[in-house]
């Protein structure tokens, strides 16, 4: 969901571009800039998480193509995987094995690793 401050400037100065699969909508500057880049950016359906914005989008945010890429590029091959959210800072995070949370426990070592010395 977008700030009040970005609803604002979004309804006075910005142009709608389009819409991605998860519902996020991108915006242009109305006017052409002068001296400078024009600005875009992107209102996020929902939650705001940077993650969701698919490459074809993000390469058009960080001015590396001059026009969206076509909606042909938003088809789904069978080799790719659907959205995750980043879940770092969540219950959700993930955790392996002797983390902190999870009790601390650890494999101890087997002897396998030697640790490294200056004299060689």
């Amino acid at each position: 969901m977008a700030t009040v401050g970005t609803r604002i400037f979004t309804a006075l100065f910005g142009k709608r571009v389009g819409e991605d699969r998860f519902g996020n909508v991108y915006y242009t500057e109305k006017t052409p800039a002068k001296g400078r880049r024009t600005k875009r950016w992107v209102v996020y359906k929902g939650v705001v998480e940077g993650s969701k914005v698919p490459a074809e989008w993000h390469a058009w945010l960080h001015y590396t193509v001059d026009a969206p890429l076509s909606e042909k590029a938003e088809d789904r091959y069978e080799w790719q995987k659907e959205h995750l959210p980043n879940l770092t800072g969540t219950k959700h995070a993930y955790r392996p094995q002797g983390h902190e949370y999870n009790g601390g426990k650890r494999a101890k070592a087997t002897g396998d690793y030697q640790a490294w010395s200056p004299e060689g």
